[in-house]
C-alpha cells in the first residue's frame, strides 16, 4: 500500500486544484460521496469542524438529506467562519433545509455529540491530516464525549497523528475510515490500528501524477 505524509498529499492536492485545474469543491464533492457510500442507514450524526474535512461532511449531510435519512449535522465552530468550498456545501445543505446544531463551548460540544447516542452511523469530519500537538477545547471534548456508534472518520479518525500515527492526546475510534486517494503514512504504524477500523482508500478524481515527484517533473518540464 503506498502511502503519504501529511505534507505530500497537501502538494498533490494543491497541485490537482492549482496547477492542472480540477476544482476543489469537486474533489470534495467526490470525497463526500465516498464517505457516504459507506453509510447504511439513518438517523446520521454529522460532526464536523471548520476545516476541509468539515466541507466533506457537508456534503454527506446534503446526501442523506437528499436521500430522505434524518440528519443530524452538528458544527463545532461559528457558521460565518467557515470559507472556500466548505462554505459552499454547508450553503447547499441548509439552503435544502438540513438542520444545523452549533457547538461553542466544550460543554455543547460534549452535550450534543453525546446526544448523537440514538443515530444509526456516526461521521466524524472534525480534523484532518494538519493536527499536531495536544487537541483541546470543544473539539477534545467532543471526541472524549463520543458515543458508542457505528463512526465513519472522514480521511483520517479526528485526532490521529497523519505522520506518526499516533493519537495527539484523544482520538476517535473508527470502524471505518475513509482516506482521500492515498493512504497516509502513519497509518501503517501499529498505534494506528484501534483507530482507523476497516480502511477505505477512495478515488476522488487526483491524477496519479500530482502524487509522483518524477512523472510530475517530467510533465511540467
Amino acid at each position: 500500500m503506498r502511502t503519504l505524509t501529511a505534507r505530500q498529499m497537501r502538494e498533490a492536492d494543491r497541485r490537482c486544484i492549482e496547477d492542472i485545474g480540477i476544482p476543489g469543491a469537486v474533489l470534495m464533492n467526490n470525497a463526500g460521496a465516498a464517505v457516504y457510500r459507506e453509510v447504511d442507514g439513518g438517523p446520521v450524526g454529522i460532526v464536523c469542524g471548520k476545516g476541509n474535512n468539515g466541507g466533506d461532511g457537508y456534503v454527506v449531510a446534503r446526501l442523506a438529506l437528499l436521500d430522505g435519512q434524518q440528519v443530524r449535522l452538528v458544527l463545532l465552530a461559528e457558521p460565518s467562519t467557515i470559507t472556500g468550498d466548505a462554505a459552499i456545501f454547508l450553503r447547499a445543505y441548509t439552503n435544502l433545509g438540513g438542520p444545523l446544531t452549533v457547538a461553542r463551548t466544550e460543554a455543547e460540544a460534549a452535550e450534543t455529540v453525546a446526544a448523537l447516542a440514538d443515530c444509526q452511523v456516526l461521521i466524524d469530519a472534525l480534523l484532518g491530516t494538519g493536527v499536531r500537538g495536544e487537541v483541546r477545547g470543544p473539539i477534545r471534548a467532543a471526541i472524549e464525549a463520543w458515543p458508542d456508534v457505528r463512526t465513519i472518520a472522514v480521511d483520517l479518525p479526528s485526532g490521529l497523528d497523519a505522520d506518526a500515527g499516533t493519537p495527539c492526546g484523544c482520538c476517535v475510534r473508527a470502524d471505518v475510515t475513509v482516506t482521500m486517494q492515498h493512504a497516509k503514512q502513519g497509518f501503517l504504524a501499529p498505534e494506528a490500528a484501534p483507530y482507523l477500523g476497516r480502511l477505505v482508500v477512495a478515488d476522488i478524481g487526483i491524477p496519479a501524477v500530482c502524487a509522483d515527484d518524477d512523472a510530475w517533473a517530467a510533465l511540467r518540464g
